[in-house]
């Protein structure tokens, strides 16, 4: 499917959307720049995005495929593509798992999660069968990691493709089995952000292989990037002529256009339709690494974190802190943890862990968090917050989504007000 020069996409979608005719209501007649569009209020899409009584579609659904995302909220939302847009979408992002590393004869044990309406698996199964090069498709989804292992020997898999929990679940059977699986060439991971306290898990698991980002996509925004060849895998680059990506300013909203400065994603699809998708934010952040604004690095979720108090506690700046005072590398997963008791609200780290941790490593942990965040123990001492624990966990005791298997970083154990 060719993609819409923008003037002809916007006209259609003020003309036939009912959400979008009052959004930009007010605009010229003819658009000729994305920056003349605002930026979508996520709450007043999905509002407008619902059934029966939809107004956000151009049209009715007489023949898409409709699918559901809960990402890490699990709060469900529901994504028609055309038969078209979804055989476009899937030919790129074939296209992109070459650039990922997919070689020819490749064997692959997709074991991302498929029914109620989730897409991940049909994706990446359609994506793997419009691939440029040939490839042994095995349709796992989420199988038990029992299952995966003897899969891997039985059948000689190449090529590991899942959300990073799973891939990490079936690297700690493994290991706690004794074994390595040695023949596996490239894990590919997709739904979320790959942590550094995942890899030595990994690594253990799988000694020889590589790992890449499968590409950069989801339900709701569909295509947003392709995974770029090299040693960083949160690098990645819009497909051309079907997706413009920006990054914006939090506070002003103006686009960024320096390297090295954060801002929220937003995509703009070229060849959707059905349910346009213009000036949409992902929810994730990142940075332009090159003076074209072609390639960009994802840094994490533009709203992940917790607020002890006053303090700001954005995980990613915990985890890298928590990575960077772990020598022995006994974490294999985080997450923030909220609870209020006597009342004052408390954070704990709950950490996941393959095997027993050092001795006082915990407290360690605890003194290199307070020495990055000062503020919180000014706070403690204030009798305003609760201290700093580490709560540790085998990595499956740490929360996920029922449906996705995505982590979730924060939790909220705190009673409703």
């Amino acid at each position: 499917m060719p993609a819409k020069p923008l003037p002809e996409l916007v006209d259609f979608a003020r003309r036939n959307s009912p959400f979008y005719a009052e959004l930009y209501r007010d605009l010229p007649a003819r658009v000729e720049h994305l920056h003349q569009l605002p930026v979508i209020e996520q709450t007043a899409f999905w509002a407008a995005n619902s059934w029966p009584d939809n107004r956000l579609l151009t049209g009715p659904l007489t023949d898409a495929g409709v699918y559901k995302t809960g990402g890490t909220t699990g709060v469900p939302k529901f994504s028609p593509w055309t038969r078209t847009e979804h055989a476009d979408s899937v030919t790129a992002f074939g296209a992109g798992l070459v650039q990922a590393g997919l070689r020819p004869g490749h064997r692959v044990a997709n074991l991302f999660c498929a029914g109620e309406l989730y897409g991940g698996f049909l994706y990446i199964e359609n994506a793997l069968h419009h691939a440029p090069v040939d490839n042994v498709r095995l349709p796992v989804a989420a199988a038990p990691d029992a299952y995966v292992a003897a899969l891997i020997e039985d059948f000689g898999v190449d090529v590991l493709a899942g959300e990073p929990m799973k891939l990490s679940s079936v690297a700690e059977h493994l290991v706690k089995h004794g074994k390595a699986a040695e023949r596996i060439e490239l894990l590919l991971f997709g739904g979320d952000l790959l942590f550094a306290d995942l890899r030595p898990i990994l690594a253990r698991a799988f000694p020889r292989a590589a790992v890449a980002s499968i590409g950069y996509a989801s339900v709701d925004a569909g295509l947003v990037g392709a995974p770029v060849p090299g040693d960083d895998v949160r690098v990645h680059e819009a497909f051309a002529n079907r997706t413009v990506v920006e990054l914006v300013d939090d506070v002003t909203g103006e686009p960024i256009t320096a390297p090295g400065t954060a801002g929220r994603v937003v995509v703009t699809n070229l060849f959707r339709t059905l349910m346009p998708i213009l000036r949409y934010p992902t929810g994730d952040r990142a940075e332009w690494i090159d003076a074209e604004c072609r390639r960009f690095r994802l840094v994490g979720r533009s709203v992940e974190g917790a607020r002890v108090g006053t303090v700001a506690m954005p995980t990613e700046e915990i985890r890298d802190v928590l990575v960077a005072h772990d020598p022995d590398q006994a974490i294999s997963g985080m997450q923030l943890v909220q609870r209020r008791w006597d009342g004052k609200d408390g954070l704990i780290l709950r950490l996941g862990c393959t095997e027993e941790p050092p001795p006082g490593l915990g407290e360690r942990l605890v003194e290199a968090v307070y020495r990055a965040r000062p503020l919180y123990p000014e706070e403690v001492a204030a009798g305003a917050i609760h201290h700093l624990t580490v709560e540790w966990v085998p990595r499956s005791g740490l929360a996920t989504n029922p449906r996705t298997g995505k982590l979730q970083q924060v939790v909220d154990e705190r009673p409703p007000a």
